[in-house]
């Protein structure tokens, strides 16, 4: 078998990280939105259930914790979204027919989220262009960490408007 062939280092390599040079930003909204994670948003406390959740009990949460959205999740891992929206649109007509039924029934399944190590602007662009309001925040492992809000990215914003 013919022995392998290990090139030799070349003297004209260079390093294309070598003269690297960060970004400058003129604009300190603009470079939070890239350097910063969605770590750097407020997004806990979140309120979270269960797929078997019963639907009236899904609306009391929303109704006494006076939020949009509750995480849903199953075995530690994020599988829906029950909101304000879902409750006016598949549930305030057949209240009383379904209120004993699983949330698992009504909810978002397989949501749009970001992980907290993404960068800020990216939660950004999951709110504006997949038009959500609330954007479950989440780890490697899909565990729900928190939710992203209209209110939260709006502080983040101002924060980091005038530097």
């Amino acid at each position: 078998m013919p022995e392998k062939q290990v090139p030799a280092e070349s003297e004209d390599f260079q390093d294309p990280l070598q003269n690297y040079e960060p970004k400058e930003y003129s604009d300190p909204l603009e470079k939070a939105l890239a350097e910063k994670s969605v770590a750097e948003i407020q997004f806990r406390p979140v309120a979270v259930a269960t797929p078997d959740t019963p639907i009236h009990k899904a609306v009391e949460q929303l109704a006494s914790l006076q939020v949009a959205s509750l995480l849903i999740e199953e075995d530690g891992r994020l599988v829906g979204v029950f909101s304000d929206r879902d409750v006016l649109e598949k549930v305030a007509l057949g209240y009383e027919q379904l209120k004993d039924n699983p949330v698992s029934e009504v909810m978002t399944k397989d949501p749009a989220f970001v992980y907290e190590s993404d960068s800020s602007a990216a939660a950004l662009c999951v709110m504006a262009v997949l038009g959500f309001r609330h954007v479950p925040v989440i780890d490697v492992k899909h565990k729900a960490l928190g939710i992203i809000s209209p209110q939260r990215v709006t502080a983040f914003l101002r924060k980091h408007l005038n530097g």
